[in-house]
């Protein structure tokens, strides 16, 4: 499982920000496998405290995916096909602002609010579009004291052949001061399948464009690596916060300790 934390307010040591990141694995070697396991969690905050206890999201499916709501208001929307792959977007912080990219704007453009997917499989590159993972069936949309999301997805080559069946669990989270998306995906091989060596895979979130270093903003990860300095290096979890419309507020991805080869490295950008 992997923690995506949505966080807001001002930095301090106790609570450590956790922010806008684009993480991949860095492999020496390709992973050959029949079922490789991914956790990852996203995480957002703000300033107050407190929980939230009761039924307050709710989950509505539509022609295109599953619109996910806090107390009636936007969290996210599930896209079931964005270009090659499912992604989330937009993704609403606590204090009602948006903290990913506009969809198609400036550079990257495969850089979709909220993905998750690999730059070499048998050859076939998911993370650029060559790929294309569908999304088959939803298993589970639910709202409640939290939301969750579990889908079925076919990962097909460039060629248009299945290599692997996803299974992917959402839970979306919250309470006064952040909002998080535990994140468990499991990848099923249907061919001998191996997840080659990149720097461009796994979970991906491209942040509001202010937010990044090169506007103002900042990376940290766990061992207190900052900016430049983290890009590459392993750590349990990599925070990128900076000025959304105003306010300072970021995005961590956590990285859980059931995941394949954890403490991941991190493909951190500063721009």
């Amino acid at each position: 499982m992997s923690r995506f934390l949505l966080q807001g307010g001002l930095v301090h040591d106790k609570t450590k920000r956790l922010g806008d990141l684009t993480p991949a694995r860095l492999n020496r070697k390709g992973i050959d496998m029949r079922r490789i396991p991914f956790y990852a969690a996203l995480l957002l905050l703000t300033g107050a405290t407190g929980l939230v206890g009761a039924d307050r999201f709710t989950v509505e499916k539509t022609a295109d995916g599953a619109i996910v709501k806090l107390d009636g208001k936007l969290f996210t929307r599930y896209q079931k096909l964005f270009q090659n792959k499912p992604i989330l977007h937009p993704v609403i912080g606590p204090t009602g602002k948006e903290m990913t990219r506009p969809l198609g704007e400036g550079d990257h453009v495969h850089h979709s609010s909220f993905w998750f997917t690999h730059g070499n499989v048998n050859g076939t590159d998911f993370w650029h579009k060559g790929g294309r993972i569908e999304h088959r069936d939803f298993l589970v949309a639910s709202g409640g004291k939290t939301a969750t999301l579990k889908t079925i997805s076919s990962w097909k080559d460039d060629g248009g052949k299945v290599l692997g069946e996803e299974s992917r669990v959402m839970v979306f989270d919250a309470n006064d001061k952040a909002r998080w998306i535990d994140v468990d995906i499991v990848f099923t091989a249907k061919v001998p399948v191996t997840f080659g060596k990149t720097k461009e895979g796994s979970f991906g979130v491209r942040m509001w464009p202010k937010s990044t270093v090169k506007e103002g903003g900042t990376i940290i990860n766990r061992e207190g690596k900052k900016n430049g300095d983290a890009w590459g290096k392993p750590s349990a979890w990599v925070d990128y916060y900076g000025d959304v419309k105003g306010e300072t507020l970021g995005v961590a991805i956590l990285n859980h300790p059931g995941s394949l080869r954890h403490p991941t490295t991190w493909h951190v950008r500063t721009y």
